[in-house]
């Protein structure tokens, strides 16, 4: 059973810069994307970035684009959303997720099969 914990949230003030991990656990295959979602309150899940398996191929949000990135370390078992110039409007619960079903992204909440707890991002102004 894949399992995903993300972590690395914390309260930032504007223009300050976080960075999320997200560790997969429960399988040896390394060909899983990786997505980034957020949920504001009263708000739904909206997508932030995602990236392929190998992180060849990446895409964003408009809103982040410029500001975030997305890495995946050697091992290929987490990954990592380098947030820079974060703004109040940036503050939600920010998830990671995966699937199995294809190694390539998506930028659809309905196609990610594995979620991470969440971690929670705010940012002052």
């Amino acid at each position: 059973q894949v399992q995903l914990v993300d972590s690395g949230g914390g309260e930032v003030q504007a223009g300050g810069s976080l960075t999320l991990s997200c560790v997969r656990s429960g399988t040896t295959f390394s060909w899983y994307p990786v997505g980034w979602f957020r949920q504001a309150p009263g708000k739904e899940r909206e997508f932030v970035a995602a990236a392929n398996w190998n992180g060849g191929s990446t895409a964003y949000a408009d809103s982040v684009r410029g500001r975030f990135s997305i890495a995946r370390d050697s091992a290929k078992i987490a990954w990592y959303l380098h947030m820079n110039n974060l703004k109040p409007e940036d503050t939600a619960v920010y998830y990671c997720a995966t699937r199995r079903e294809t190694s390539d992204w998506s930028t659809k909440v309905s196609e990610y099969t594995y979620w991470g707890q969440g971690t929670q991002v705010t940012v002052s102004s």
